[in-house]
C-alpha cells in the first residue's frame, strides 16, 4: 500500500496569520521594518540546524536573544505554525480510517518540531521527519533518499504532498510520486487517482 508523505507548513497547517507575524515582529521594538525579510533570509539554515535558536533570532531581531526572551519568541513562532488546515486534516483523518500509512517530511527547526509534535491533529501522521533533526533540507535530494531508507519502502510507493513546486520536482527526481498541494479539494482528487 502506498504511504502518503505530507509536508507540514501550508499543507497540514495554515500559513502564518498576519497577526502572528505582527506579534513576532513587534516582540523587539524597532524590529518591525524588514522583519519578514530577515525571518526568511536564513530560515533554511535554521531549518537545517546550522543555526541554533539564539543565533537565528539574534539575526532576525538584530540584537542578542537568550534566556526567557528567547523562549518566549520560540513559543510565539511555534504558535504561528500551529493552526491546522481543517480541510487537509479531514483528509488525514479519512486516510487514517481506511488504514493508509502516513508520514511527515518538513523543513522545520527542532525547537518548532517539538511544539508541532504535541498538536492533537498530528496524531494520525507518523513517523515524522524534520529537517532540523536530519541536518538536511528540501529540496536537497539526500533528504528524500534518507526518508525513503528510514521508511523501508520503495520510492515509488510514496506519494509526497508539498506546496512548493521545487520540492515536488525534487521528490519526483528521487523517484517518489508527488502532488503539488494547491488546496484540499484538489488534493483529495489527486490522492484518489494515485491511491486508487
Amino acid at each position: 500500500m502506498n504511504t502518503v508523505l505530507f509536508d507540514y507548513g501550508n499543507v497540514v497547517s495554515l500559513p502564518q496569520a498576519p497577526e502572528d507575524v505582527a506579534r513576532l515582529a513587534s516582540y523587539v521594538t524597532g524590529a518591525e521594518p524588514g522583519f519578514e525579510d530577515r525571518y526568511w533570509e536564513v530560515r533554511l539554515d535554521f531549518d537545517r540546524g546550522s543555526l541554533d535558536p539564539a543565533a537565528y533570532w539574534s539575526h532576525v531581531y538584530g540584537r542578542p536573544m537568550d534566556g526567557a526572551g528567547l523562549d518566549e519568541v520560540v513559543a510565539l513562532d511555534v504558535a504561528s505554525w500551529s493552526r491546522p488546515n481543517e480541510e487537509t486534516v479531514a483528509i488525514v483523518d479519512e486516510l487514517a480510517k481506511v488504514g493508509v500509512p502516513m508520514a511527515l517530511l518538513s523543513n522545520m527547526p527542532v525547537c518548532v518540531a517539538e511544539g508541532i509534535d504535541t498538536l492533537p491533529f498530528m496524531r494520525p501522521i507518523g513517523p515524522r521527519f524534520y529537517s532540523g533533526r536530519m541536518g538536511l533540507v528540501k529540496p536537497e535530494a539526500e533528504i528524500f533518499h534518507e526518508t525513503v531508507a528510514w521508511l523501508g519502502v520503495a520510492p515509488g510507493d510514496l506519494v509526497f504532498v508539498d506546496d512548493r513546486l521545487e520540492n515536488v520536482a525534487a521528490a519526483e527526481r528521487a523517484g517518489l510520486a508527488a502532488v503539488h498541494f494547491r488546496d484540499a479539494a484538489a488534493l483529495r482528487e489527486d490522492l484518489k487517482s494515485l491511491l486508487g
